[in-house]
């Protein structure tokens, strides 16, 4: 106990000298003002309701760029630039259908949603026997002889158990990723996967899986949690039964999207460079509201609340619209990759993609000095219940500035309902709730204030 209060003294002996009583106002002003003007979530609300659907590359991902480079032109920024990106091209198709066909419990109809990138089975549909297995292990000791010409079920729950809902999605993904690569080199013919969510419910929630170029692609499709629960109970008493499903999706050549970048140019460093970013492009079965609509509209919201305020920042506040987090990652490693070009000097960059539930913290990863003084503001964050500061942050489109020594943070809001929403058609406007949309908000701008203004 000793030890631990002698090394938060030394913490706050090298913090700069902040003015405590104005910094509380500061942050006052700022969750004042996002908690009563409905400017982001407006934005949000015409976002999803008009350019769902906006997987990267699809025309709707387009018109949200065109939507969001309109957005931040309106806010008299500094600086708006759409910045081009090459991005892969997948096509969902039709909708969806499967069904559980048992002759001793008869016929079920059951949701499901090809998973991204997957082939489809063709017009006709595909029709086989069921294998249920847990893992990849499971898969390798009933071998070829047993999985040949069947449709492999992976059944594999996120862990309930697990506090930490993330972790419990890293757990389970793999199944999702490379469960159709592992199960083709076995003889399968079609792929199964219960969603990821801890939820159940009868939403399949989707997201990127990948093939091996040395095995014979099959289709593959997420069956939702009410779903797999049924056909594993089938199963038991008719492993007989057949399973259908048909989907019709496909890819196209790649093709050019862009990020969108708005700045505040900053006062005294206009050099250093301080992203914020969330990424447009989402899974077309819901409208990409929590994943990540919401991240989105925060980052940009950011910039207005420095506005409103007549706050100006000390560095350049940049927001970033990353497009392809889904599928290739292809806007984030641009990003990196214009700014090594350009020898731009990022000081941080900050990722909001967990969701718009209600903020707990952040998480940050930076050489141990900074590291803790950044974490040391989390004082001034107490009074709004957010008290997750922690070592460890970033994200899929900020990663690729790690290579250039930036620190970096994600924004952590609770995490127990993300994943009723992720990915799946349940992702929708209606089920972001204004105050704690804006609380993020928020604590996002205050954040970054101080990391400016005390050179955090």
């Amino acid at each position: 106990m000793k030890r631990t209060m002698f090394i938060l003294v030394l913490v706050l002996n090298f913090l700069p000298k902040i003015n405590a009583q104005d910094e509380t106002k500061v942050l006052k002003a700022f969750f004042d003002e996002a908690l009563t003007d409905q400017t982001a979530y407006e934005n949000l609300r015409y976002l999803c309701k008009n350019y769902n659907g906006r997987i990267t590359g699809s025309p709707q991902a387009e018109a949200a760029v065109e939507f969001t480079f309109q957005l931040m032109n309106d806010m008299n920024l500094d600086r708006v630039e759409k910045q081009p990106v090459q991005v892969p091209r997948w096509v969902r198709g039709e909708d969806e259908t499967a069904s559980i066909q048992s002759a001793k419990f008869g016929f079920k109809d059951v949701p499901v949603t090809a998973l991204g990138m997957s082939i489809g089975t063709g017009k006709n549909g595909l029709s086989a026997k069921v294998i249920e297995v847990q893992n990849f292990k499971q898969l390798e000791e009933l071998g070829k002889e047993n999985i040949d010409g069947k449709i492999v079920f992976f059944n594999r729950a996120m862990d309930p158990t697990m506090i930490n809902t993330f972790g419990a999605y890293g757990g389970a993904a793999d199944q999702r990723t490379r469960g159709a690569a592992r199960a083709g080199a076995f003889g399968a013919v079609g792929v199964l996967v219960r969603s990821l969510t801890t939820s159940q419910d009868d939403f399949p929630h989707t997201g990127v899986m990948r093939y091996n170029d040395t095995v014979q692609q099959i289709p593959a499709v997420a069956i939702s949690t009410n779903g797999a629960n049924l056909l594993s109970d089938w199963l038991k008493n008719d492993p007989d039964l057949n399973f259908n499903f048909r989907t019709t999706s496909y890819e196209l050549p790649e093709v050019t999207s862009h990020n969108v970048i708005g700045e505040i140019r900053g006062s005294e460093l206009p050099e250093e460079i301080i992203t914020i970013g969330g990424h447009l492009d989402a899974w077309e079965p819901g409208e990409g509201a929590h994943d990540d609509g919401a991240g989105c509209m925060q980052s940009i919201e950011v910039l207005r609340l420095f506005q409103k305020l007549g706050i100006q920042p000390k560095r350049t506040i940049r927001a970033v619209v990353f497009m392809d987090e889904e599928v290739a990652q292809r806007g984030g490693k641009e990003y990196a990759r214009q700014a090594a070009l350009k020898k731009e000097n990022h000081y941080f960059a900050l990722e909001a993609d967990r969701g718009a539930l209600m903020p707990r913290g952040f998480g940050v990863s930076a050489p141990d000095e900074r590291l803790e003084k950044i974490l040391a503001l989390k004082e001034y964050f107490e009074p709004y219940g957010i008290t997750h500061f922690k070592k460890g942050g970033g994200g899929v489109d900020i990663g690729p500035l790690k290579q250039f020594g930036t620190p970096l943070s994600s924004f952590v809001p609770d995490m127990q309902r993300y994943f009723d929403f992720h990915h799946s058609g349940n992702d929708t406007f209606e089920q972001v709730n204004f105050r704690e949309f804006q609380m993020g908000s928020a604590a996002i701008a205050s954040f970054i204030y101080l990391i400016d203004k005390y050179d955090l």
